[in-house]
Formats: C-alpha cells, structure tokens, sequence
C-alpha cells in the first residue's frame, strides 16, 4: 500500500509542474514589421558578404544580434 500512495503522490506533483519547454510560438516576441524587415536586409547582406555560401540560420542569428545592438545604443 505505501507504494502505491508514493506512486500518487509523484503523479500529482509531476502533472502540477509548470513544464520547462515552451514551444517557439509560446516563447516569441512580437517585434514591428521594421524591425523584420532590418534583420532580414542584414541576414542577406551578410550572406552576399560571404559570397552566398554559408548557413542561412547564422546568418539569421548574427543579423538579429546585429540589429538589437544597433537598436540599443540608438536608446
């Protein structure tokens, strides 16, 4: 009997948690159309950079960082 009340218990503690992933549509931010439009010019700007070779995701990621810095110090 001990095992299954322990048993319980765990059940009711782990359906109680929030969980710890969230899915990408869950955890977005909405950011304005200019700023979308920003990151994209620069993801292609970096990609022309490179002679068009490269990962797109990279590049993606480097122009977000990019333009959230430009973005910060113009505030």
């Amino acid at each position: 009997m001990a095992g299954t009340t322990q048993s319980a218990h765990t059940s009711e503690v782990e359906t109680t948690r929030a969980p710890l992933y969230k899915r990408p549509e869950e955890r977005a931010i909405a950011l304005p159309e200019s700023t979308w439009q920003r990151i994209t010019a620069k993801a292609h700007a970096l990609y022309e950079e490179r002679g068009r070779e490269g990962c797109a995701l990279q590049d993606w990621l480097d122009a977000e960082y990019i333009v959230n810095e430009e973005i910060y110090e113009t505030h």
